[in-house]
């Protein structure tokens, strides 16, 4: 994949995402549904940051099943309820910490009223793609 933050557009990375990601065909696409702040027993902390890190941790387990990584991922979707510049941060930094060195993937984010679940603050779903086999 190419990772492509073009010069007449602001820089996104301090977000933790890139503007441009461009997939080679042939290559296998890899959906993963949106993976929210659950852990493995279906409990939502109350915490917005518990549930990005916890969210995360699901999406490369996720990932994991399909046999690929986040280095994988083009691109995210992002779904945050009673967004603002805190939740932003948050996610944000957890972000960057998860993708390390790796270019980000391309990202939407939409503020939204509700998840899902009661509770549930946060969601992320992803699209890697891999060489193909």
């Amino acid at each position: 994949m190419q990772f492509i933050n073009p010069a007449d557009l602001y820089d996104p990375r301090p977000n933790g995402y890139t503007h441009v990601v461009i997939a080679q065909a042939p290559a296998r696409l890899v959906y993963i549904a949106g993976q929210g702040g659950e852990d493995i027993n279906g409990v939502l902390s109350e915490d917005f940051a518990t549930q990005v890190e916890q969210a995360l941790s699901n999406l490369r387990a996720a990932l994991q099943a399909a046999d690929t990584t986040l280095a994988q991922v083009a691109k995210i979707t992002v779904l945050i309820v009673d967004h603002d510049e805190a939740r932003l941060a948050i996610f944000s930094t957890a972000l960057r910490t998860a993708w390390g060195d790796a270019p980000p993937p391309a990202c939407t984010l939409i503020p939204v009223p509700r998840l899902a679940l009661d509770g549930m603050l946060f969601e992320i779903e992803a699209t890697a793609v891999m060489a193909q086999s």
